[in-house]
């Protein structure tokens, strides 16, 4: 017996999960927008301003190795207990990164190493979260009528993205720094329950074969290429021609290339081929990926412009993110009770993909000078390209594959979200690096530019408030203009956004739980040679 996806009129069963799905979202939301407030403090306690990008860049490559096992593994055994699973992964990493640094662990001196280690297993837990929400919605409603309540899970993305910077900056401010993990625990327990309780989804039978050596190929692969982009060139990292970042390069290549046979003679393959075979499926794939390399990567890079080149609180730079959270979350409502209501989507991830790049573009205007009003008007521009684009990507790929490979496409659109903000932030993060050296030694010559590096590690905005103003002007300088050009490299990314957009076939949503069809069939792909399938017989075991 197969799982299929429930029928049309369970709206009054959804609304019951509803509370339990929008609370696991919201920790992974949460967590990433609280622990982005945090950061100065954190690498002022901790000693780690060159390690500051890899915090984030663990937690996302946990994440992004992670989604397509957790999507696989709740197609084969269910997804409530993998869901479930995934929080209580999540909810360990919280609180060992809660406790990084600590006399527990020895003290501050490996602290840095230790939090980015556990945000590793963080982001294990977090790639299950995501991933598993959507799809259960899917199981649970027809595409026709998923735009609704994706949009409601896209407003809940950015509420969280609101709430998450108000929440690490009184922390941060009032606070400290740990808590803005263990605040995960009580909204993880009440999730945890909701679900246990109120979660029933038709059960799934099948041969459980997980493609253990896909996976873990895959994963190699991915952390090779990751440790690549976050090593190379950098001071505290390795030269481009190394040994050790050509190694890695090679050993990338080859992880990539052997997972393509390995996937076509698995029998239950963590990242099925034959679903790229659809146009719609790769475009949004794709799309995925520059989506996350955009935003991901240039968006960790606010609160550090906001706090030390503009001199906001911790709780102020939440605040002062409130304008891109807001736009995103009123088009995300609009977007998706439109969706609904006429079944068309194709042209709302072009315009999301215009207004980004345009967003990005004036944020690389930026300088040490630009006033927090300007900077919330850019990133109001921002947040409107994000809402046209964050649900409608997944509801795309969601309806562009058969209903057994559902937790594959959802599992497949977050993966290289992931992964394109997992490259961002690498090579962004390299680009900072690379940016601010230069930089320093422009405008402070060469001899000072090292005495700030070497002593940079604990450097925090208080510490900036107390140098020489010409010092403080120059390092100041120097962090807007490197972060400016951060955004700038942004911007060669976004603009390909719209450009796949372009040729996304505009392909009817399916209104009940069929698979896609053929050319000219309603949910068909209008892909020459896919099959359709019959709608599948209701399931009467439940989870």
């Amino acid at each position: 017996m197969t799982e299929t996806a429930a029928p049309p009129g369970r709206s009054k069963e959804v609304m019951v999960v509803l509370p339990g799905l929008m609370l696991a979202i919201m920790l992974a939301m949460l967590d990433n927008m609280i622990v982005g407030t945090a950061m100065p403090r954190i690498v002022g306690e901790l000693n780690g301003l060159e390690y500051f990008t890899w915090v984030t860049t663990a937690y996302v490559l946990g994440t992004t190795v992670s989604t397509p096992i957790w999507g696989k593994l709740g197609d084969l055994y269910g997804r409530k207990t993998i869901f479930l699973a995934s929080i209580v992964i999540f909810l360990v990493g919280s609180a060992l990164c809660g406790m990084a640094g600590s006399s527990l662990f020895g003290g501050t001196a490996d602290g840095m190493i230790e939090l980015i280690a556990f945000r590793a297993v963080q982001g294990l837990g977090a790639g299950g979260l995501m991933v598993n929400a959507m799809a259960i919605i899917g199981d649970l409603v027809p595409p026709r009528e998923r735009g609704q309540y994706q949009g409601i899970m896209a407003a809940i993305m950015s509420l969280a993205m609101i709430a998450g910077p108000l929440v690490g900056g009184f922390i941060t401010d009032h606070l400290n720094w740990r808590w803005a993990f263990y605040v995960n625990l009580p909204l993880g327990g009440i999730a945890l329950i909701w679900l246990i309780l109120k979660l029933h989804l038709p059960k799934h039978r099948t041969e459980h074969r997980i493609d253990w050596l896909g996976a873990g190929v895959l994963t190699i692969g991915i952390t090779a290429i990751v440790l690549v982009t976050s090593w190379g060139g950098q001071a505290h990292g390795y030269p481009w021609g190394s040994w050790q970042i050509l190694g890695l390069a090679a050993v990338a290549v080859v992880s990539l290339v052997l997972f393509l046979p390995i996937e076509k003679r698995a029998v239950e393959p963590i990242m099925p081929l034959h679903v790229f075979a659809n146009r719609n499926f790769s475009l949004i794939s794709a799309l995925g990926f520059l989506l996350g390399f955009a935003m991901f990567g240039a968006i960790s890079f606010l609160p550090l412009f906001q706090q030390t080149v503009q001199g906001a609180t911790a709780t102020n730079s939440g605040l002062l993110l409130l304008p891109m959270m807001a736009a995103s979350m009123v088009v995300s409502l609009f977007v998706g009770r439109a969706i609904t209501k006429t079944g068309k989507y194709k042209i709302y991830p072009v315009v999301g993909g215009v207004v980004m790049a345009i967003g990005t573009l004036l944020l690389s205007l930026q300088d040490a000078k630009t006033s927090t009003l300007t900077t919330g008007v850019y990133i109001a521009v921002l947040g409107l390209g994000m809402g046209f684009l964050m649900q409608t990507t997944m509801l795309i790929a969601q309806n562009s594959v058969e209903q057994k490979d559902l937790g594959v496409a959802s599992s497949a659109s977050t993966f290289f979200r992931s992964i394109g903000g997992s490259f961002g932030i690498s090579l962004f993060g390299a680009v900072f690096n690379n940016q601010l050296t230069n930089q320093l030694t422009a405008k402070l010559g060469p001899e000072m530019a090292d005495k700030v590096a070497s002593s940079g590690g604990r450097m925090n905005p208080a510490q900036l408030a107390q140098l020489p103003p010409q010092m403080k002007d120059g390092i100041l300088g120097a962090l807007a203009d490197s972060i400016s050009g951060v955004f700038g490299w942004s911007v060669l990314f976004a603009v390909l956004v719209p450009v796949f957009a372009i040729f996304v076939k505009e392909v009817p949503l399916r209104s009940g739980p069929t698979a896609p069809g053929g050319p000219g069939k309603p949910g068909g792909s209008g892909e020459p040679g896919e099959p359709g399938e019959k709608a599948a017989p209701p399931v009467p075991a439940f989870e």
